[in-house]
C-alpha cells in the first residue's frame, strides 16, 4: 500500500526545511483570502501487509522537499504535463519505490503495488510488467483503448453489471447510509498518452473495473480501478 505524507515544522528560517504546499489562511481586513507555503518535507512510503491486513512494515521510502512551492493548477497554465518526461515529476516517486520494494521483498510475482489516484501513471503499468510485479490503482485518467479510437468510458458503457457490493456512505452530517455498488469490469487493451505514444507501448491489457452507487439524496458515486490480473 503506497501513499505520500507530510511532516510540517515552524522555523525561523523556513527555507533551511523546505515547503510542502500552500494553504488558505482565512481572510486579511479587505475581505481577501490569504496564502502562505507550508514548512515541511514529504515522505512516500510503501507499506506492506498481508492479504489479512497485518502490516509488515516499510518495503520502501523517500524523503524530499520542494525550494519552493507551486500549484499543480498554476503549472498546467504553463505546461501540457501528460508531455513532460516523468523523471522530471515529483510523480517519479511512484516509480522508484516499485524496484526498491521489489527488491526488498525478493518475490515480485507475489505482490500487488495499491495506489490511490495519483499513481494513475501509465510509465508505473508498464514498469510493473517490467519487473513481473502486479498492481491495482484507482483510475482517474480515461485513456485511450483498443485501436485509438475510443476511451475506457466509452468500451465500459455497456458492460453488463456482474454483480453489487454493500458499502457505507457518510453524509457531511456524519450520518452513514448504506447503498450498493454496482460492480462491472473488463479486460481492455490500454494506449500510452498521446505524447508518450513514441516512448511506451500500448499495454497488452489490464482489467478495468467500474462501481457506481447512488446514496438516497445525494449525486451518482462511482468509483473505478485498473488491475493487471483478475
Amino acid at each position: 500500500m503506497r501513499d505520500t505524507t507530510e511532516f510540517t515544522y515552524q522555523r525561523r528560517n523556513p527555507h533551511e526545511i523546505g515547503f510542502t504546499s500552500s494553504v488558505n489562511s482565512g481572510r486579511d481586513k479587505k475581505g481577501w483570502l490569504r496564502k502562505h507555503t507550508v514548512c515541511g518535507i514529504l515522505m512516500h512510503s510503501s507499506l506492506a501487509v498481508t492479504l489479512n491486513g497485518l502490516p509488515l512494515g516499510l518495503a520502501a521510502v523517500k524523503f524530499w522537499n520542494r525550494d519552493k512551492f507551486k500549484g499543480t493548477a498554476q503549472l498546467k497554465r504553463k505546461i501540457n504535463p501528460t508531455r513532460v518526461p516523468i523523471e522530471s515529476k515529483e510523480s517519479i516517486r511512484w516509480l522508484q519505490n516499485l524496484p526498491q520494494s521489489v527488491e526488498r521483498l525478493g518475490q515480485p510475482d507475489r505482490c500487488i503495488h495499491v495506489g490511490d489516484r495519483e499513481s494513475d501513471i501509465y510509465e508505473l503499468y508498464c514498469l510493473s510488467k517490467e519487473l513481473g510485479t502486479h498492481f491495482v490503482v484507482r483510475t482517474v485518467v480515461d485513456r485511450l483503448a483498443g485501436n485509438g479510437d475510443h476511451t475506457i468510458s466509452a468500451e465500459m458503457r455497456n458492460v453488463e453489471t456482474a454483480g453489487q457490493h454493500l458499502i457505507e456512505v457518510r453524509a457531511d452530517t456524519d450520518e452513514v447510509t448504506k447503498v450498493h455498488l454496482d460492480i462491472r469490469f473488463k479486460r481492455i487493451r490500454v494506449l500510452p498518452p498521446i505524447g508518450k505514444k513514441k516512448r511506451y507501448p500500448a499495454f497488452g491489457s489490464y482489467r478495468h473495473s467500474r462501481g457506481r452507487a447512488q446514496p438516497c439524496g445525494r449525486p451518482q458515486a462511482h468509483r473505478m480501478e485498473a488491475a493487471d490480473r483478475s
